[in-house]
């Protein structure tokens, strides 16, 4: 069956290589169209990205299996207990997403030239991936931007087509406690500062997740309020000096 993924990017190389990332394919596999030309503008001003289509060729869907017949019991008790079907601890489908998540980082991994083992299990209304190597500082990337890269992708090849979408947090070597516990001494340090010296604190730019750790941290520090500001991917953390607060 013959499948197509739309991808954006810079430039028209970088859009071909996430598609191919998200499909876990080689270049060789996949026929590209350019829809839209990137253009970079003037010092950033007016820059429009650059749109592929991949097609490819994936999987026909399988067909639906009958249901296994109920066996003929001996009597009304034992009929019971045979055509008694167990409800699983989380839906069929669930299993077939961890599987798929499974699939897609594996080939990730392959195209990447990394050796490492994703351990799925479901927790919090979330898919935990854990990803298990050696050496796995190439995943996690300059303050996890790579690992965040990763759960992006995988969230939305795995998520694609589905009625329901799955939230699916990566992480690797423990990274993502650390970083918490890192954006909590820096959350009370800024807000410090902020009430020392009455003005409001810009922190770097965050993603969502650690922006929301921020916020959390402060939430009933005195003195302070938070807020955000500006457009992703440079969205960052105001702490606010707010006397109202004390």
């Amino acid at each position: 069956m013959e499948k197509y993924l739309e991808v954006t990017g810079k430039t028209e190389d970088e859009a071909v290589a996430k598609g191919l990332a998200q499909l876990g394919l080689a270049r060789d596999d996949v026929s590209v169209e350019i829809l839209e030309r990137g253009k970079t503008g003037f010092l950033g001003i007016g820059s429009i990205p650059a749109r592929v289509r991949l097609t490819y060729q994936g999987e026909d869907e399988p067909e639906a299996q009958p249901a296994a017949a109920c066996p003929i019991a001996q009597s009304p008790a034992q009929d019971e207990e045979a055509c008694a079907v167990p409800a699983p601890e989380q839906p069929e489908q669930d299993d077939e997403v961890a599987q798929a998540i499974v699939r897609f980082q594996t080939g990730l991994f392959a195209h990447m030239g990394v050796q490492a083992t994703p351990l799925v299990t479901w927790k919090e209304d979330a898919y935990q991936v854990v990803l298990e190597g050696e050496n796995l500082g190439a995943l996690i990337g300059h303050r996890g931007e790579t690992l965040d890269a990763i759960q992006q992708l995988t969230g939305y090849v795995v998520n694609r087509g589905r009625n329901r979408r799955f939230r699916i947090h990566v992480d690797a070597e423990g990274y993502r406690a650390r970083r918490a516990e890192s954006l909590e001494r820096l959350a009370r340090k800024t807000a410090q500062k902020a009430v020392k010296f009455r003005r409001n604190m810009t922190l770097e730019p965050m993603n969502a997740y650690e922006r929301h750790i921020i916020h959390t941290a402060l939430q009933d520090f005195p003195g302070v309020k938070t807020y955000s500001t500006g457009a992703e991917p440079n969205r960052r953390t105001v702490v606010a000096y707010d006397p109202g607060q004390m």
